[in-house]
């Protein structure tokens, strides 16, 4: 459909009317939770109507006027920009500076940038000026929930950051669209792209010229790295808890005995995220038929074979804990940039200071996001392991060979193939999680941003992460699946595991299965003969799944929260 028989919706009606999801912002206390609601547009966004929010944003405006009307020097409003900062402008002049600063960096290359991390980052930056200090308009800020409400996005390109001064680039793709800017800047409704300014008319609204400082307010912050961020973060605590209900499902494949999982094991070594885990995975084994339930009295051994499991098993709460502990430190502090001003200078209207400081370098989230990617890399290397378990009979506990459905057919190869891919993903991952913060450029921009935060970037890598971290999850519960119903087979006599799986990995069993299209079976498990399914087909499924907001995979994955 051509753009202009599109129709743009009234502001929130959509979103409102569908869901009847509202998040408001004040400055403060927005979550990544509610954040992605918005992202995802799963919620409204609307402005607080707190008196006292609005007039901190007026009064810092104030102030800024105050100082230009008597005559002050204030950096980036009138003078140059970093290296050129002693480049004096006039007053005629300083418009035309901010209207000049969208133009230069109009800059960014490579493919677009997902519509939710844009959509994230012009909530983080209408919340940021929202705190009082960023000297902008209100009505500037208003375009932004407008924008967001209507399902208008700006088109920003993948690269053009440093995370120094800012992400002065990223953010100028979204400022040129909700001003209506000259520089030809592009957006998307709903599929299809138009020009910003014809987005403008539609929504019945005239290009806004920015005003002395206002160009730097909007450019120079870290709400697109952060925005990016989030997202990943909240991706990372939706992939890392159905990880949890995956190594679940595997431990009862394996037949695994419940005894490392005894709190006094863990109040002996009290790591929160450690004591978590074990919590969890007791409560997620809880009922099962599958599994060795022991609590350390006479049952305590196993009747044949090794004494106590591998330590892929035995260690989960020792080698999972860490990683939960490092993935909440991280929200916390994600959570505190989403909330945070993050422009220069910063305008205190109650002492009518204006600050001159660094409050734009993304180093938290350069740091953050080499971390995460970090923490991906060791639970998919778990993960290979308990996989690795699953394929051998003498580590399954007599499981058959690459789990293979129907032995009597000697040239069925089961899961061989799956693995390699597995094999394949895994160690992609394991080199995403090298950092990226500490190999930045010394020289950008005159020598101004001689150390910068490389976090957009850090953040886009973290992206990456995710998506191969979402597709080895997937491949992961193929696995886990097809183990607990041979695991059945082995100590019952059927092929349908529902019946004897732990009650809260039931719903995840069932629901892989629904989108699988192959419902459980007494007589065969999941893979019976190698040519009666595709692999790639039924793990592309889960793997759309789980890209949706509303996963019904992550839906069924959520009884025992981890985050």
């Amino acid at each position: 459909m051509p753009y202009e028989e599109l129709l743009v919706p009234e502001t929130g009606s959509r979103v409102e009317d569908d869901l009847g999801l509202t998040v408001e912002i004040n400055g403060t206390g927005l979550t990544i939770a509610d954040a992605c609601r918005v992202s995802h547009g799963l919620a409204a966004v609307k402005m607080t109507s707190d008196s006292a929010v609005e007039k901190g944003v007026l009064d810092s405006r104030a102030v800024l006027e105050e100082a230009l009307d008597a005559g002050e020097v204030i950096y980036g409003v009138n003078t140059g920009f970093g290296g050129m900062a002693n480049v004096i402008m006039s007053r005629e002049d300083q418009n035309e500076v901010q209207n000049n600063m969208l133009w230069v960096h109009k800059a960014g290359v490579g493919k677009k940038l997902p519509a939710a991390d844009v959509r994230a980052a012009m909530l983080l930056r209408a919340n940021s000026h929202l705190r009082g200090a960023s000297a902008i308009r209100l009505e500037l800020i208003r375009r932004i929930e407008i924008f967001l409400n209507a399902n208008i996005t700006p088109i920003v390109p993948e690269l053009g950051s440093i995370g120094a001064s800012g992400d002065l680039v990223p953010l100028c793709y979204i400022a040129g669209c909700v001003t209506g800017h000259d520089a030809n800047f592009m957006v998307e409704c709903d599929g299809v792209e138009m020009p910003a300014k014809s987005a403008l008319q539609r929504l019945g609204l005239e290009p806004l010229p920015l005003l002395p400082k206002e160009s730097l307010a909007m450019l120079n912050g870290t709400s697109m790295m952060t925005g990016i961020a989030m997202n990943c973060v909240k991706d990372a605590q939706d992939l890392l808890t159905l990880a949890l209900y995956i190594h679940a499902l595997m431990y009862q494949g394996l037949n695994g005995n419940t005894l490392p999982l005894h709190p006094f094991i863990h109040q002996s070594k009290p790591h929160a995220g450690q004591i978590a885990v074990a919590e969890k995975m007791t409560k997620l084994l809880e009922g099962s038929s599958l599994v060795r339930q022991s609590q350390g009295g006479s049952d305590r051994n196993a009747a044949q074979g090794l004494v106590q499991d591998r330590y892929s098993l035995r260690c989960i709460p020792q080698y999972l804990g860490p990683i939960v502990d490092g993935l909440s430190e991280i929200a916390r502090q994600i959570e505190v940039e989403m909330n945070s001003t993050t422009d220069n200078p910063l305008v205190d209207p109650e002492s009518r200071g204006i600050y001159y400081g660094g409050n734009f370098l993304g180093e938290y989230v350069g740091v953050t996001m080499d971390r995460l990617r970090y923490l991906l890399g060791l639970a998919a290397k778990h993960m290979d392991v308990q996989i690795g378990m699953l394929m051998e009979p003498h580590f399954s506990n007599g499981l058959p060979p690459c789990l293979i459905g129907n032995g009597e057919r000697r040239i069925n190869m089961g899961l061989k193939a799956l693995q390699i891919a597995g094999n394949s993903i895994m160690p992609l991952i394991q080199f995403l999680g090298n950092s990226l913060a500490d190999r930045y450029p010394t020289h950008a921009e005159q020598h101004n941003q001689n150390i910068n935060s490389q976090g957009f970037g850090s953040a886009n890598l973290a992206r990456q992460s995710i998506d191969l971290f979402r597709q080895y999850m997937s491949i992961s519960l193929l696995f886990a699946v097809q183990s607990v119903d041979q695991r059945a087979h082995a100590m019952y006599g059927s092929y349908s595991a529902g019946k004897f799986l732990s009650s809260r990995t039931l719903p995840l069993y069932e629901a892989f299965r629904e989108i699988a299209s192959r419902p459980a079976n007494e007589n065969r498990p999941l893979l019976w003969n190698d040519y009666e399914q595709t692999l790639d087909t039924m793990v592309a499924k889960v793997t759309e799944d789980l890209k949706d907001p509303l996963s019904s995979i992550l839906a069924a994955a959520n009884e025992v929260a981890v985050f």
